[in-house]
């Protein structure tokens, strides 16, 4: 559905489990001449994906936004713009990153062998994706998987199958094999048919409670996930801010796609000193915001995703009224844009007390707290379950990195809030209950392989001295190797070498 205006997109059949193992049976049978192609040939394809999507920009922006309601100029910022550059990344530095790596020995006792690290692709990837980002998210995530020489079956949001088929059709058009990237569009139902099938590998984006009972799945027949769970990002405000800056940081952060954002600023810190000054510029701020269909190229925040969001959003709200927050702006639904329309909502005097502050409220809400010093800062940005990302503003460089240093995120930005998804090179994902594993870049690359190492002995003729026929001249021997090694004193590893190399040669079995 259109979550703006209501109007009824397209109907779906949920793929059942038969289906949806079916989806993966096809994708085995097809990953291992994929994988064979080699690396540039896959590069390649991702080329011709991001002609493609390039070409298609206007039309897949207006695509994103009938169906998760985010303004235009959001699905090209944060969607197109995102896989455009991801796809920039994974062109210029797959080849590199993929290949085999030559792994150098240490060890004296190793020195006549010759090791490699080899990259494999796991075979099949299933990702369950969420319906926030309906086309970042699994387009980067697939075509990590993709290039790395994978067979990928996606199973997106229910509330945003279409943009996933028009990812589908992108990638087919493009050279993707179609057995090797597949839609399987359904609710819960399909999404644990896919997570119970035989998968290589699982990459999760939602909730932190079905983070979890994915993660008891995967370990009854260890099967290796990534998740991207939940967010409560805080942002740190400091007493030598831009305030001008930091207040339409604050503003963009927390209401872009409508607070729908795992990366938003959900908790904002101000140090008493900018307290009211930095508050009063966020409401004038908010209060020029245009609230409207995504479609209208004035929209700056659109509708929540549906009437079950909307009204978590109205709980954290109100209990947070409850509790002697002030609301300085919003606070209301917003009926007569829309069903799932919500004011930007400013928040003063919020606490800890309060579920605003605790849990994930994932809509256009910023609540902000006074803080009287840095370590108060750094210790109110901890107390979270939830360790994503977080921002530190401040006109002192070096101070803003060496507080980012304490905070328990994976992801920690110094001026500047929720664009570290956008840098292709930068990892994404968190610690604590925000999960496990990162995305985009080398290290979301890296998630895609499996990595082997391979030993090759130079002189496979001779017996290797640390075979079987020990005795007590082989003892006395490998003490005089550790010293040669690894004493400190010069003389004693001159004694070691000798007595090393002196013994008698033994025969080996």
């Amino acid at each position: 559905m259109n979550p703006a205006t209501g109007e009824v997109l397209r109907g779906f059949e949920c793929a059942g489990e038969d289906a949806v193992c079916a989806a993966v049976s096809r994708a085995r049978a097809a990953q291992e001449a994929w994988a064979a192609i080699g690396v540039r040939k896959r590069i390649e394809v991702l080329r011709e994906f991001q002609r493609r999507v390039h070409e298609r920009k206007s039309e897949l922006a207006e695509a994103i936004t009938r169906e998760a309601g985010k303004p235009v100029a959001e699905a090209l910022t944060t969607e197109v713009l995102v896989v455009l550059d991801a796809t920039r990344f994974l062109i210029d530095n797959a080849y590199r990153l993929l290949r085999d790596e030559p792994l150098p020995h240490g060890n004296l006792a190793t020195k006549l062998k010759s090791g490699r690290l080899v990259r494999e692709p796991y075979g099949v990837v299933g990702i369950i994706s969420p319906w926030n980002y309906p086309f970042s998210i699994p387009a980067t995530e697939t075509m990590a998987a993709l290039v790395a020489g994978n067979a990928v079956v996606l199973k997106p949001s229910e509330f945003t199958s279409l943009v996933a088929l028009e990812l589908k059709s992108l990638l087919h058009s493009a050279g993707v094999p179609e057995d090797i990237f597949q839609v399987v569009v359904g609710n819960g139902t399909t999404g644990a048919a896919l997570i119970h099938s035989q998968i290589d590998k699982l990459v999760f984006t939602g909730s932190v409670a079905t983070g979890k009972h994915i993660a008891a799945a995967a370990a009854e027949r260890l099967l290796p996930v990534v998740l991207e769970l939940g967010g409560k990002d805080p942002m740190l405000v400091l007493d030598d801010a831009d305030v001008d800056a930091a207040s339409s940081a604050a503003v963009w952060g927390a209401f872009v796609n409508a607070g729908q954002t795992c990366l938003s600023v959900e908790r904002c810190y101000v140090h008493r000193s900018v307290y009211e000054p930095f508050l009063k510029a966020c409401v004038e701020k908010t209060k020029k915001l245009t609230v409207t269909d995504g479609l209208d190229h004035n929209s700056d925040v659109g509708p929540l995703i549906h009437q079950g969001q909307l009204k978590l959003v109205e709980e954290h709200v109100e209990d947070a009224k409850a509790r002697g927050a002030r609301v300085l702006a919003g606070g209301l639904r917003f009926p007569e844009v829309g069903a799932n329309f919500y004011h930007p909502t400013v928040l003063a005097d919020v606490t800890h007390e309060m579920r605003i502050m605790r849990e994930e409220t994932f809509g256009p809400v910023l609540p902000v707290m006074a803080f009287d010093s840095d370590d108060e800062a750094v210790r109110l940005a901890n107390d979270s379950e939830f360790g994503l990302a977080a921002s530190v503003f401040t006109r002192d460089s070096a101070r803003g990195e060496r507080l980012a240093r304490r905070i328990q995120a994976g992801t920690v930005m110094v001026n500047d809030v929720v664009s570290c998804f956008g840098i292709s090179e930068a990892p994404h994902g968190g610690v604590k209950s925000s999960g496990l594993g990162r995305a985009h870049g080398r290290f979301g690359l890296d998630e895609m392989v499996r990595l082997k190492y391979v030993d090759v002995d130079l002189i496979p003729g001779i017996k290797k001295v640390w075979w079987y026929g020990y005795g007590m001249n082989f003892s006395r021997q490998m003490e005089g190797f550790l010293d040669m090694q690894f004493a400190r004193d010069l003389g004693m590893r001159l004694r070691g070498a000798l007595r090393a190399i002196g013994v008698v040669v033994r025969k080996k079995l």
